[in-house]
């Protein structure tokens, strides 16, 4: 995968003489150390990982972690102390303010929490603003506004007064603001953490729906760990301006390094974290239509099971057939197509084990896990379901 965002070393200490200071933190004095001793903060320290194009990278912590202050040194509003940025391969740390000003035009966009809107323009002219200073024509950024807008579900709400928005839609005019400039990085600060619990879920799967579309590079900053692990391809989770952790939801749930991970992860609803891609696993007991029944008679008795998923050459799913059911086209001489069954749940590898409870409660046949195409992905049996809760 392309790197996009490398992160090496990054040091951030707030103070007169942060440069100074650098040499006690690395001989390894404790942040509150250094500002009962020296009055400097150390916001970040030794910070180092890798963004990948088109992933959602989260970085996670409680106040005080540094999580925002590194988001800003990714964007040089914090100047790293020491340590390297790269995008795209260049090293953004010692750019000029020319230099850095066409970055923040081009490759990069920001969300706060605090929306940041201009309370004297409409909703469209907010969302216009940088395509404005960026010199686009008023046609062509009034075109690209709305597009924009009906993307983040505003349609119909250009002419609309900031005044006159919820705190949910204000947010989506943020978002828009920041998609406009088609920016390759969005950087995410808390963006929802104002957002009463019902609009900030809305939030979470409007920005998923989203990044399923435009696959931007996004770095997303969060203190509330379901959020995180709901939004994000990797978390890295931060203490005391160090990162703890860096891995897949599944990775931290599953895979604790330290004790501050354990204890972090223990009251996670894993029924909201875990995916059907993390509990499935491929079969090799399945066949193929063409094969007819006594092809699926013998996986089902070389495997032990009482029925047998069907897909095509493609391996698109066509069905399941039954121990008796086969017996018996067996004997009727019938093809495997006239004895198909289609009474078994179907669900995408992004479906919560929280959705899947239900269907395992409900069903006598494996759950199948397929693409947007149909193709046969992997079966997740009863007891898989089940033992994700654990």
């Amino acid at each position: 995968m392309t790197v996009k965002v490398k992160v090496e070393h990054v040091t951030k200490i707030f103070g007169p003489y942060p440069k100074a200071i650098l040499e006690k933190v690395k001989s390894g004095g404790s942040k509150n150390e250094i500002l009962a001793h020296t009055g400097h903060t150390i916001g970040v320290y030794d910070a180092s990982f890798e963004v990948h194009a088109g992933e959602t990278f989260v970085i996670m912590g409680l106040s005080g972690s540094g999580k925002s202050t590194l988001i800003r040194c990714l964007n040089l509003l914090n100047r790293p102390t020491d340590g390297n940025i790269y995008i795209d391969d260049e090293n953004i740390v010692n750019y000029t303010k020319k230099e850095l000003l066409a970055l923040r035009k081009k490759k990069l966009a920001m969300v706060f929490q605090h929306f940041g809107l201009l309370p004297h323009r409409n909703v469209l002219r907010n969302v216009e603003y940088g395509l404005e200073v960026r010199g686009i024509s008023k046609e062509e950024r009034t075109k690209t506004a709305k597009t924009v807008l009906a993307g983040v579900g505003l349609e119909g709400w250009e002419d609309k007064k900031i005044s006159e928005l919820s705190g949910g839609m204000q947010q989506r005019v943020g978002l828009a603001r920041a998609l406009a400039n088609d920016p390759d990085i969005l950087l995410m600060d808390e963006p929802f953490s104002a957002l009463d619990p019902l609009i900030r879920r809305e939030m979470q799967y409007e920005l998923l729906d989203i990044q399923a579309k435009l696959k931007k590079t996004i770095i997303f900053i969060t203190h509330d760990v379901n959020e995180a692990f709901k939004i994000g391809d990797r978390v890295a989770v931060m203490k005391d301006g160090k990162i703890e952790q860096i891995g897949t939801p599944k990775e931290l749930i599953t895979n604790p390094q330290t004790q501050y991970i354990e204890e972090f992860i223990k009251d996670i609803d894993r029924s909201k974290v875990m995916q059907a891609r993390n509990v499935m696993f491929k079969t090799s007991a399945l066949v193929y239509l063409k094969d007819g029944p006594r092809v699926a008679l013998k996986a089902m008795e070389s495997n032990g099971i009482s029925s047998v998923f069907v897909v095509s050459s493609e391996r698109k799913l066509k069905g399941i057939v039954t121990i008796e059911d086969t017996i018996r086209a067996i004997k009727e001489d019938q093809p495997l197509e006239d004895i198909l069954k289609n009474d078994f749940y179907t669900t995408g590898p992004d479906t919560y084990i929280q959705e899947l409870i239900p269907m395992a409660t409900d069903t006598k046949y494996p759950i199948a896990v397929t693409d947007e195409n149909d193709k046969l992905l992997g079966i997740i049996v009863r007891v898989s379901v089940l033992s994700g809760l654990v």
